[in-house]
């Protein structure tokens, strides 16, 4: 990946490996913006953006994005709370193939228009054809996940375990649905990374050496 032109990266992450939070220290770093689920999910709800809607806009004139950009009213310094399953929440279902689309021309068309970091959102098969992309898969050991996530939730770890399970199959399930392949197999990444033993900040710097090297 060369930096010094426009690129994205896609963060993949297990729950409780602290991911997320490396996609957003690295963008901040690398001094983009970062999107992840919940940007999309708001931009989706708030602005009833759907494909339809994106056809009509690109239809009408080739520099569609900038009307984007002033419906959704986007900047670098956008910020939506992150949502984690809490205990008795039910597996998230509700996805949709005509979302899973919203969702892919929104991101495609977001790192046309400048350099980003994304997290989740099936990002290695989204952009898997970007000329200038860097697709990263952060995984942590079951106990790493757990402590983690009861820390965060302030719940047991037994608690915690039921609900990585739970996310961890939901994701699984999506990502075979949409793409056709496991979130889980490294064919889809150049760079896994093992969260054990190491801060988000230690990994944020690491994907940053990758990158300069």
């Amino acid at each position: 990946m060369n930096k010094n032109e426009k690129f994205v990266i896609t963060i993949n992450r297990e729950l409780g490996s602290g991911g997320r939070t490396v996609g957003r220290l690295l963008a901040e770093k690398l001094g983009v913006p970062f999107y992840d689920k919940a940007v999309i999910k708001t931009l989706q709800e708030k602005y009833h953006i759907s494909p339809e809607e994106i056809e009509r806009l690109k239809g009408r004139k080739h520099s569609w994005w900038a009307d984007v950009e002033r419906i959704l009213k986007i900047d670098s310094g956008m910020s939506m709370d992150y949502y984690m399953p809490k205990k008795g929440d039910a597996p998230d279902l509700l996805t949709t193939d005509e979302m899973f689309k919203t969702e892919t021309l929104i991101l495609q068309d977001l790192a046309v228009g400048e350099s980003c970091v994304v997290a989740g959102r099936s990002g290695f098969h989204v952009f898997r054809l970007h000329p200038n992309h860097l697709s990263v898969l952060i995984q942590a050991s079951m106990e790493h996940r757990m402590e983690r996530v009861a820390r965060k939730q302030g719940i047991t770890p037994e608690e915690a375990r039921k609900i990585i399970d739970q996310v961890d199959k939901m994701r699984e399930n999506y990502v075979k649905k949409y793409t056709g392949t496991s979130r889980y197999d490294t064919r889809n990444y150049q760079l896994v990374i093992s969260a054990d033993g190491k801060t988000e900040e230690q990994m944020a710097d690491l994907i940053m050496q990758y990158i300069e090297d």
